[in-house]
């Protein structure tokens, strides 16, 4: 019979210790790396947009609910916007303009969204109806031709978003063609749409901002009369509501792509679509690595020896079912 080897346990000892001597300067060689460590270019998916909200006081209609509370359409995109910008992957770029009247106008151009974070989300919240310099709008023929220029100005083939409740003033005749001389190939976006389903009144705003009202019918130009129609529609453009399906017809006019702003977390849904990707190569702070070795080299150091032993007790113990389970196997009555 073999006598069991002596020693076994000092050994094991031995290597405990002499891995505890030497995970306090390794661990401190870590930290050092991931101190002095610089980013690593690597190559990752990233987005480029310019976000366009519109401003007109159509925007102002508070028909959309954030968390069980009533909220402006204006709020709500720029609560879905503070979402996208949360889930976009460092390296992106994001911008911002706004639409009123005929023009788009850039207020950012796009910038990184992890470095620039903070500015991003300051400047975000800082766009209100105290920016507007008209009150009358054209979305179609004025607005998103606006946008693609702004976007071609800056270059670098950033995507638009373009972020409104379709409500033009003076209204569009039905009947009339919509963007006749824009080229769908070079445009790449998203048209988005914000608002509720149900006429409401559109809150009426002095030039810094404060309520004075509501606007009445004989304030707005209402959509005119079709000759020779044998009914005419009423028309109350006093009262805003999402024109979807307006939006949805100039989108696929114009070769954007349409989407409803139904929670906060649908524009990131669309900011994040695949067709918009852009594999470039961005720096990347890969300092946790060697932080997280020296963690793991200083938790090692510190453990209490009976942790250790029972660890390294695991490999003799799997070795030794492994060896009784053959034998079990052979004494197994046959199955006929």
């Amino acid at each position: 019979m073999r006598s069991p080897r002596r020693g076994g346990g000092d050994s094991g000892s031995g290597g405990i210790a002499r891995w505890r001597q030497w995970s306090t300067p390794l661990a401190l060689a870590a930290l050092i790396a991931a101190v002095a460590m610089p980013d690593v270019t690597l190559p990752r998916d990233t987005y480029d947009y310019i976000v366009s909200f519109d401003i007109t006081q159509s925007m102002d209609v508070e028909d959309v609910l954030l968390n069980g509370a009533p909220l402006s359409r204006l709020r709500f995109a720029q609560a879905a916007m503070h979402d996208a910008l949360g889930r976009l992957p460092c390296g992106s770029k994001v911008g911002w303009s706004v639409f009123t009247g005929q023009q788009t106008l850039l207020l950012l151009p796009p910038v990184e969204v992890c470095d620039n974070y903070d500015a991003l989300l300051g400047s975000l919240d800082g766009i209100d109806g105290r920016m507007r310099w008209t009150n009358w709008s054209r979305i179609a023929e004025g607005g998103l031709y606006s946008a693609v220029r702004v976007a071609q100005g800056v270059g670098d083939g950033a995507a638009i978003v373009f972020v409104t409740d379709g409500q033009e003033a003076p209204p569009v005749a039905a009947s009339r063609a919509l963007m006749p001389d824009i080229n769908a190939a070079r445009i790449k976006g998203w048209l988005i749409g914000v608002g509720g389903d149900q006429p409401a009144a559109i809150p009426k705003s002095d030039a810094d901002g404060r309520r004075i009202g509501y606007w009445q019918a004989g304030d707005v130009i209402q959509v005119p009369t079709v000759p020779g129609a044998a009914v005419q529609e009423d028309s109350h453009e006093e009262l805003s509501q999402l024109r979807g399906q307006y939006l949805a017809s100039v989108a696929s006019q114009t070769g954007f792509d349409y989407r409803r702003l139904w929670a906060a977390t649908t524009l990131g849904d669309a900011l994040l679509d695949a067709r918009f990707v852009r594999r470039e190569p961005v720096p990347t702070d890969l300092r946790w690595a060697p932080a997280l070795l020296a963690l793991l080299l200083l938790v090692a150091r510190f453990v209490p020896d009976v942790a250790w032993q029972w660890l390294s007790a695991w490999p003799r113990r799997i070795r030794t079912a492994v060896w009784r389970v053959p034998r079990m196997s052979n004494g197994r009555p046959r199955v006929e």
